[in-house]
């Protein structure tokens, strides 16, 4: 049984649709007026792989990302770009876009953008009015907070204690905790005509609409960043439940920040201030735009796409993510156990790891005990992995168990020699491809190992292949001449710049992270 925990309940309940065998998930999404950077990235990774294991737990899926078309940065922005409200959100959408594609991110279902959606967000809005939950002020349209049975109980904040929106639109509200459904637009803003005169929407409302749009009036799971229980997705509920008298979402699932490493401790087994689900000391080390943040697109220039994903699931979601190139070259060193894997399975059995057809769904593998010692290690390393999984979506266990799996796939290799010409029988060829199998049936549920990593590479690789024989050469003729000294300073050198050589029977081959 699946169990998620639940920040509505603070506590892990078992996964129970609303309707039996379907889930729906909705994420929100970046607004963009500027380009995504590393921290907009968690939250599409988490939850397109939490689709991922549900579908092969044999769910059928829809996940929903929306898109933040208009909104006070974007018009800000635009304006001190000189471009339109519009042209700069259609670049900033390109650029996410570009960076999901670049983490094998491609089982988001839709991408609702708000702009698309201004008449459903008028309808909900005046839906509110009807019912008497929001009042119209001065072409602006206010949710009156103090209306919402149970205002706060996702928070956990007192009504009394909470502050609105300040500045001049505060004498135009009821109460200083009303949030605006609607804004009344000013001189040459965008806008759209409404029943309260022409504006835009404000931030909260547009989710409320765009889930039960495409999701229904109570769907599964809503996500988003811990920094969005409160005011968003408290305000969303408010919205959402006092509409339709209902519960919006049965899950609310919020991972953790992506935390610069200066400002935060160290994570996986080191001391960090900013534990889970500590909202104040996550957002103090937050990684923002605010804050100089660099694009996201920068850091592909270093890291590939599938090393960044990785380094996103080896930490359990709703802890805090301690971000660096440091502690991403530690996870790349980690995630070359595998790729090296691979390539001794190609040496062994002749085929790609790639080219494994793994069962799709749980219940489709077929693993039977007593096969061989190998299998049943692999069988129970597998069995770990899905309890991981199963117990909220821990990936950071789950990986853990793929770590010994491998290992285990590794010694075997060693121990029966099979790297050697002659030693591969067909059953020892047989219990290797059925153990890779099992890695790659495993992997697939995180969006790990669907590509190698020479096909997600730059046009770059050729060149930097070539080099890397050239070095080899060199330092084989260096060996041969017997000067040591110079073949292990091309090893150490190479080795400082990320680059491992391995010595073999068939020669010397190298690997390395992007």
């Amino acid at each position: 049984m699946i169990r998620v925990y639940n920040t509505l309940s603070r506590s892990k309940e078992p996964l129970e649709p609303v309707q039996p065998g379907k889930v729906g998930i909705y994420l929100c999404g970046p607004t963009v007026y500027k380009p995504s950077h590393i921290g907009h990235m968690v939250g599409p990774v988490i939850f397109e792989t939490v689709k991922r294991y549900l579908a092969y737990s044999g769910y059928d899926v829809t996940l929903v990302v929306n898109v933040t078309d208009v909104d006070d940065k974007l018009i800000a922005e635009s304006k001190a770009r000189g471009v339109s409200m519009a042209a700069l959100a259609a670049e900033m959408t390109a650029d996410y876009m570009n960076n999901l594609e670049a983490l094998g991110i491609d089982a988001i279902d839709q991408f609702p953008r708000c702009t698309d959606n201004m008449d459903e967000i008028i309808r909900f809005t005046g839906t509110l009015i009807e019912k008497g939950f929001a009042y119209e002020s001065g072409g602006d349209v206010y949710f009156e907070v103090g209306k919402a049975a149970g205002y706060g109980k996702l928070s956990g904040r007192e009504l009394e204690a909470m502050q609105g929106e300040g500045g001049g639109t505060a004498e135009r509200k009821r109460a200083g905790a009303d949030f605006a459904l609607w804004k009344s637009a000013k001189p040459g803003e965008p806008s759209w005509e409404s029943p309260w005169g022409p504006g835009r929407p404000g931030w909260h409302i547009e989710c409320s609409a765009m889930s039960r749009r495409l999701l229904g009036e109570t769907f599964d799971i809503h996500g988003g960043g811990l920094d969005l229980v409160f005011p968003h997705h408290e305000n969303e509920i408010a919205q959402s439940e006092s509409c339709h008298g209902r519960p919006m979402a049965k899950y609310w699932m919020h991972n953790g920040l992506m935390q610069a490493s200066d400002e935060v401790g160290k994570l996986g087994g080191r001391k960090t201030r900013a534990a889970e689900g500590d909202l104040q000391a996550q957002e103090a080390g937050k990684i923002s735009k605010s804050k100089g943040s660099a694009p996201f697109s920068e850091l592909l220039n270093e890291f590939s796409g599938e090393t960044i994903r990785f380094f996103v699931l080896s930490t359990h979601y709703r802890r805090p993510i301690d971000f660096g190139p440091a502690r991403i070259r530690e996870v790349q060193t980690g995630l070359e156990t595998f790729y090296r894997f691979f390539k001794r399975y190609q040496r062994v059995t002749g085929e790609s790891f790639y080219a494994i057809k793994p069962p799709a769904k749980r219940d489709e593998a077929k693993y039977e005990p007593g096969q061989s010692p190998v299998l049943d290690a692999a069988a129970e390393d597998r069995r770990r992995f899905l309890e991981a999984m199963d117990d909220d979506f821990n990936t950071g266990g789950a990986i853990g168990a793929l770590f010994d799996l491998v290992r285990g796939l590794n010694k075997f290799v060693d121990d029966e020699k099979l790297e050697e010409p002659g030693r591969q029988s067909p059953e020892q060829l047989a219990v290797l491809k059925q153990g890779a199998t099992m890695l790659a049936e495993l992997a697939a549920t995180l969006g790990l190992f669907r590509k190698s990593p020479e096909q997600e590479s730059s046009g770059d690789g050729e060149l930097t292949g070539k080099l890397m024989e050239l070095l080899i050469e060199v330092r084989a003729d260096a060996r041969k001449a017997k000067n040591f000294a110079m073949a292990d300073k091309i090893r150490d050198s190479l080795s400082k710049i990320g680059v491992t050589l391995e010595d073999r029977p068939g020669g010397t081959e190298w690997s390395a992270g992007k």
